[in-house]
C-alpha cells in the first residue's frame, strides 16, 4: 500500500519562506505524477504544481515564480519550496501521487501571517 508522509509547513510572515517534503513509500517513478495541492478554509481543493514522470513541472498562476517543485529519485521524496509567501497562500497543503488511482498525504497546515 502506498503511503506519502509529508513533512514541514509551519507559520511565516508574508514575504517568507517553508518547505514542504513529502516521501513516499514506493518508488516515486511509478506513478505518473506527483503533485501538490492546497485547501484553504471554505474553499475547494486546488492544484499548486506538478511534477510529471518526465520531470516536467507546472504550476498554478497563483504561485508560479514563487513556489519550486522537486523531487529526490534516491529519497523517493519530493518537495515543495515556497517562497514570497503571502496570506492567500495559508491553506492545508497535500501531497499526491497520481498513477490512474490516487494517493494523498496526511496534509499540512501552512499560515502566512503577521
Amino acid at each position: 500500500q502506498v503511503q506519502l508522509v509529508q513533512s514541514g509547513g509551519g507559520l511565516v510572515q508574508p514575504g517568507g519562506s517553508l518547505g514542504l517534503s513529502c516521501k513516499s513509500s514506493t518508488n516515486i517513478f511509478s506513478f505518473l505524477s506527483m503533485n501538490w495541492y492546497r485547501q484553504a478554509p471554505g474553499k475547494e481543493r486546488e492544484l499548486v504544481a506538478t511534477i510529471n514522470n518526465g520531470g516536467k513541472t507546472n504550476y498554478s498562476d497563483s504561485v508560479k515564480g514563487r513556489f519550486t517543485i522537486s523531487r529526490d529519485s534516491a529519497k523517493n521524496t519530493i518537495f515543495l519550496q515556497m517562497n514570497s509567501l503571502k496570506p492567500e497562500d495559508t491553506a492545508v497543503y497535500y501531497c499526491n501521487a497520481y498513477s490512474y488511482t490516487a494517493y494523498w498525504g496526511q496534509g499540512t497546515q501552512v499560515t502566512v501571517s503577521s
